[in-house]
């Protein structure tokens, strides 16, 4: 199918987008990579009158490190997430995230910001931006404002931006010593989406015992989100087997499982509870190198 008509604008700087999406509100969106959005305008299911590319925009298409943080522009493809040596070494969990994604054609054009403001339920990034407690810098023509990765994430394809922002980078506080992060998930073949994906960070204190947990799921319910239940069961607790799995057994807790043609929501819901427990196990044995 073809997309409906629409104008073409190129912008130049994040100033520049800024100031056409004040111009033409509603009608417009931002095109960057283009994976999720072009879809959509050919089945008509997005039909904007304007298009704004930001996709030539450099200062989006930095990875840094500032003020402690690794700092990474929406721009940055999600190739360039996964071979970051920076990325590699402080956040695992982000770089296998982004080295799963699609294909190497997607990889090679889609971006990092253009997948969390897209927020399929089914995406890669955003359980691995949830467990590493990212934070993402939104950015509109009256300023700037912070959001915390465990609050963007409202719904089905819903995020907390306003027609009017730009997401303008993601920040990361990496983690500290005696800590690992993994990102584990089981694809529907065809796609490469994950029919349930999870990302764990693990901190280990001197006691031996889990200092810090954290666990994002995706792919699981209508939206991704912080599995409060394992990070609770398992924090302060020995990192062994039986804890792990225990721990594991609640991924699923409180959440209204997703069923389609390619699983049913218990199959999903189990799938939560074993990848959780391989991530978290995986997330250990980087605690210990």
């Amino acid at each position: 199918m073809f997309p409906a008509s629409f104008e073409y604008h190129r912008a130049q700087s994040v100033k520049d987008a800024l100031a056409l999406l004040t111009r033409f509100g509603q009608d417009a969106k931002l095109l960057s990579g283009g994976h999720s959005l072009l879809p959509m305008m050919k089945l008509r299911l997005a039909q904007p009158a304007h298009l704004i590319d930001i996709g030539s925009v450099s200062e989006l298409g930095q990875i840094a490190e500032e003020g402690g943080k690794v700092v990474i522009g929406a721009g940055v493809t999600h190739r360039e997430v996964a071979d970051s040596a920076v990325i590699q070494n402080k956040l695992q969990a982000l770089a296998e995230a982004a080295a799963q994604i699609g294909d190497v054609q997607v990889r090679n054009r889609g971006t990092v910001g253009g997948a969390l403001a897209h927020a399929d339920p089914a995406a890669d990034y955003p359980a691995a931006v949830l467990a590493l407690e990212g934070e993402i810098k939104l950015e509109s023509a009256q300023g700037t404002r912070t959001v915390k990765a465990q609050d963007f994430f409202v719904d089905l394809l819903t995020t907390v931006m306003n027609p009017d922002e730009i997401l303008r980078q993601i920040s990361f506080a990496p983690p500290g010593p005696n800590s690992g992060s993994a990102y584990l998930k089981h694809p529907q073949p065809a796609s490469g989406f994950a029919l349930v994906g999870v990302a764990a960070l693990v901190g280990v204190g001197r006691d031996g015992n889990c200092e810090k947990v954290r666990v994002g799921i995706t792919g699981l319910g209508p939206k991704a989100f912080r599995a409060s239940g394992v990070e609770s069961a398992l924090a302060g607790k020995k990192p062994e087997a039986g804890a792990i799995a225990a721990a594991a057994a609640h991924a699923a807790d409180g959440i209204d499982c997703l069923s389609d043609i390619h699983a049913s929501a218990d199959f999903r819901a189990e799938l939560a509870r074993v990848y959780t427990r391989r991530a978290i196990e995986k997330a250990l044995e980087r605690c210990r190198r």
